[in-house]
């Protein structure tokens, strides 16, 4: 064996109806063959194996700044008779390894191609040349023996010896006992042509012919995964189930719409709900104000649910209490479920079924489930599949909202239907052109915490940018106009909202360079959600601009932004300390009596924000991991999740 490694592949659609999806895999190279298998690397697990000697070309694949709807980012391509493998490696490091050792095993082979396509086939057409036949011939020449990759590596170890003599090589370790048989034919990966069943979470009237109409509790199967935000789907049964704009059966649907129809899914349940934490939760349980009111959530712990029950009276206890219950597992395979040990369950639905009827323990039974009160369909990533030109006649101007730094902001409607936020580009205020060649990238970046840019209007002058609507405005103004009526978990709540949008932003590459309060904005279930990301950039501001010419907020900038103009998520993470400040002061300004020049040189000492009063020493400590002076000690935004929803979750005790 001469490399084993988990990495997530890319289905191959050798069949026109399979479904393009992304699983992990371990992959296992010898000196024969590379194969894949399900978990564990014995026969009875493989799910494909490829033949050395028919591989044509192994080469890397540039992106070209398209999100990669997987967590490994970093492709490269297998070509074998006339099909492509995609692979997805989790580093930089370790794509090349796998890249220069395969390049290493083929380089003798007879049918080695002279070129190859550097981008994916996707959507019927190689993104590199847009050739729309699979079989064309490459459009770069390819170099069997270098790595196009940034960082070549060096050769590989015990290849060649000193006097220059290649080295007998070492025999292959066997795999598995049962699978030494390399005459066995290439396999192809019986799952990919598994139909995917999904059930729609909400209804989606299609607004283009490509789109599929969406009806809610229906099922779909979905034929294309090949961008993270919209689903190739047709309806389950074959026929159309509503009236359309194309009137089709097959087209594309909102991915954040829809969800696995699968027993252990626990979105499609009426008591669930995803992205509530302790405190929201409690804060629904109190105005439902309903002996037995309960909502099953996720927990801190990645992969484990919470149940929140409300009881009007507890032996013991005077008025109304909210009990926590953790669902926990037992090390059976496959598990089962309880919450009291006498009592266990095969599923978690079939959990909640049973204390619906018996308390068993809990303070309450389970009577009323509890939804969050933003039951309104999620922001799409665009008003359709590939749709961010907007057409200005469908748009309708409403009020006056605001001006930005960027012109006048208006509540519009979009094709009379759907409420948006209208941004008119006041002329000079921005780099407009690099912006809109931005703007394809930004409106991928689809989270439930992030303001969602629908498109922009982009052929006439002033030019527009379209954005979801936030009722209730920016950030720094509530806080400001609510001073004094927010508890310690609120506060700490908008902070998870803001890192878990920030988080998906640091996971996709993606730098904000200007969060502050006054760029996050806030809608009526009092979520908060991240604005602006990346805007900072294509601002033409005196008041961000350096001597040097470097666009910068001063006073939520980092050392390394003041001396070097080096962004990082790092840098981002700096900021997020400072907002937490805002969010804990209730909106007051950091460094309010010193000037952006005062500040730099006070930060470059050491000198740090105070802890705000309603701050508790804990909260504090993370406001101060965020502002390390040495970048790559601070917190990732993951772990910044993490250690907010582990004091959300716990007892959060008054602030001294």
């Amino acid at each position: 064996m001469l490399l084993e490694e988990t990495l997530i592949k890319r289905s191959q659609q050798k069949k026109r109806t399979s479904p393009l999806n992304y699983k992990e895999r371990l992959f296992v190279l010898t000196k024969n063959r590379l194969t894949y298998y399900d978990g564990k690397a014995q026969k009875k697990f493989r799910r494909g194996s490829i033949e050395l000697s028919r591989v044509r070309c192994v080469e890397i694949v540039k992106n070209g700044g398209r999100i990669i709807p997987c967590q490994n980012k970093y492709p490269f391509q297998v070509v074998y008779d006339t099909n492509t493998l995609y692979v997805f490696a989790p580093s930089h490091d370790s794509r090349s390894i796998w890249v220069q050792s395969l390049k290493e095993e083929i380089k003798d082979n007879p049918e080695v191609l002279t070129k190859f396509h550097p981008q994916f086939w996707q959507e019927g057409a190689w993104l590199c040349c847009r050739q729309a036949e699979k079989q064309a011939p490459g459009c770069e020449e390819y170099n069997q023996f270098g790595d196009i990759s940034r960082k070549p590596l060096p050769p590989i170890p015990g290849k060649e010896r000193k006097d220059g003599r290649q080295q007998p090589p070492r025999p292959p370790t066997p795999v598995d006992d049962d699978d030494d048989d390399d005459n066995d034919e290439d396999e192809d990966e019986d799952e990919e042509d598994e139909e995917e069943v999904v059930v729609a979470l909400y209804g989606f009237p299609a607004t283009e012919p490509h789109d599929l109409s969406l009806v809610k509790g229906g099922e779909y199967v979905i034929l294309e995964k090949s961008d993270v935000n919209w689903y190739k789907a047709r309806n389950q049964y074959g026929v159309c189930v509503c009236v359309c704009v194309s009137h089709s059966e097959e087209g594309y649907i909102p991915s954040n719409y829809v969800t696995e129809k699968e027993s252990g899914n626990l979105v499609q349940f009426v008591w669930f709900s995803k992205q509530v934490n302790r405190n929201k939760a409690e804060e629904l349980l109190r105005k439902e104000d309903k002996e037995g009111a309960f909502v099953v959530r996720d927990s801190s712990t990645e992969g484990s649910f919470t149940v929140s029950l409300y009881a009007k009276s507890t032996a013991g206890e005077g008025g109304a209490v909210i009990k926590h219950y953790h669902i926990k597992e037992t090390q059976d395979s496959p598990p089962q479920f309880y919450l009291a040990e006498k009592h266990l369950f095969s599923s978690i639905p079939e959990l909640v079924e049973y204390h619906k009827h018996n308390a068993a323990g809990l303070v309450a039974r389970l009577r009323y489930p509890v939804r969050k009160q933003d039951r309104s369909a999620p922001s799409t990533a665009g008003f359709s599949y590939e749709k961010w030109e907007i057409d200005p006649g469908e748009l309708t101007f409403m009020k006056e909202l605001g001006s930005g730094q960027f012109g006048l902001v208006r509540l519009g409607k979009w094709r009379a239907q759907h409420k948006v936020a209208i941004k008119a580009i006041r002329e000079g205020a921005m780099l407009e052109e690099d912006f809109i060649e931005e703007a394809k990238v930004m409106m991928k970046l689809s989270h439930p915490k992030l303001v969602q840019l629908y498109g922009v209007c982009s052929q006439q002058s002033p030019i527009y940018i379209v954005s979801e609507f936030m009722e209730q405005g920016c950030l720094l103004n509530v806080l400001r106009q609510r001073q004094g009526s927010f508890s310690l978990a609120s506060l700490l709540s908008i902070c998870l909202d803001v890192s878990e949008g920030m988080e998906h932003l640091e996971a996709n590459g993606f730098l904000h360079r200007d969060l502050a309060a006054r760029n996050c904005l806030v809608n009526d279930a009092l979520v908060v959600k991240v604005s602006d990301f990346g805007m900072a950039r294509y601002v033409l501001d005196n008041q961000y601009t350096s001597s040097s010419g470097a666009k910068f907020p001063v006073k939520w900038s980092p050392p390394e932004v003041f001396n070097f103009c080096r962004y990082s998520s790092m840098s981002d993470v700096w900021s997020f300390g400072v907002l937490m400040w805002e969010v804990f002061t209730e909106g007051r300004m950091p460094f309010e009596r010193h000037q952006n020049h005062e500040v730099v040189t006070l930060v470059t000492r050491g000198h740090r924000l105070y802890r705000p009063k309603m701050a508790t020493p804990t909260i504090y400590d993370i406001m101060q991991l965020c502002w390390h002076e040495r970048a790559e000690q601070r917190p990732l935004f993951s772990q910044l999740c993490r250690m907010i929803s582990d004091a959300l979750e716990g007892d959060v005790p008054p602030a001294n």
